[in-house]
C-alpha cells in the first residue's frame, strides 16, 4: 500500500490502512521508544500510546516533510510525556558523576549509531539518558529540551555533559573503547582533572 493510500485510509479510520501504517513504521519507532524506556515492555507501551496519538492526530499532517519524521516527533513527545506523567524523569544523580569533558560533537553521530552503544546508553540514569537521546540522537536544541522537560536550559546542558562522561566511563569499563593514554576524552580533547 502506498503512503498516500495509507494516509487517506487512516483519515477515514480504515483499520487495514492503520495496520499498514503501523506495520511500516512501528519497528523503527519501537527503537526510538526503547532508548527512552527502562525495558521492552515499557517501550511497547510507549509505542502503542504513540500510535494512538498518530492515528488521532493524522488530520494534522500536512504533507510537509517526511511522514516518518512527523510520526517520530509524536513518538518522542509521547515517550517524554509518559516519563513526566510517571514522574520517572525526576530521578537524580549525584554531582560526583560530573566531569569536565571537552566535546568533539563531530564524533557523536557515528558513536550513537552503534547498537552496542545504544544498549549502554540505556544504563544511564533516566535524566541523563533522556537529554542525551533528545540532543545527540533526535537533534533537539537545549532550549527545546528545557521546554519539553520543564527544566532550565543550563540543566539540559549539564545533564548532557554528565551523560557523555558517564557513557564514556561505561564504554571504557565494557572495553568498547580503550582508556586514553593522557586521559583524553572519548568525546574530544584532554579532560582536566
Amino acid at each position: 500500500m502506498t503512503e498516500e493510500l495509507m494516509l487517506a485510509g487512516c483519515l477515514k479510520n480504515n483499520a487495514s490502512a492503520q495496520e499498514a501504517l503501523y506495520n511500516r513504521f512501528s519497528p523503527r519507532m519501537l527503537g526510538v521508544c526503547y532508548r527512552f524506556a527502562k525495558n521492552r515492555e515499557d517501550a511497547e507501551d510507549m509505542l502503542q500510546e504513540g500510535f494512538i496519538k498518530v492515528f488521532t492526530q493524522m488530520h494534522q499532517y500536512r504533507n510537509e516533510g517526511a511522514l516518518e519524521g512527523w510520526i517520530r516527533r509524536i513518538i518522542v513527545h509521547t515517550c517524554i510525556n509518559i516519563l513526566k506523567k510517571n514522574k520517572k524523569f525526576s530521578e537524580s544523580v549525584d554531582i560526583i558523576h560530573a566531569k569536565s569533558v571537552y566535546v568533539n560533537e563531530e564524533l557523536i553521530p557515528s558513536i550513537m549509531q552503534a547498537k552496542q552503544v545504544v544498549e549502554y546508553i540505556r544504563l544511564l540514569p533516566l535524566g541523563y539518558r533522556t537529554v542525551l537521546n533528545l540532543y545527540a540522537i533526535e537533534g533537539f536544541s537545549h532550549k527545546e529540551i528545557a521546554a519539553i522537560l520543564d527544566i532550565e536550559e543550563s540543566t539540559s546542558r549539564s545533564q548532557y555533559t554528565r551523560a557523555k562522561a558517564m557513557l564514556e566511563e561505561i564504554l571504557i569499563r565494557k572495553k568498547i573503547i580503550q582508556p586514553p593514554k593522557e586521559r583524553t576524552s572519548f568525546f574530544g580533547a584532554a579532560s582536566r582533572r
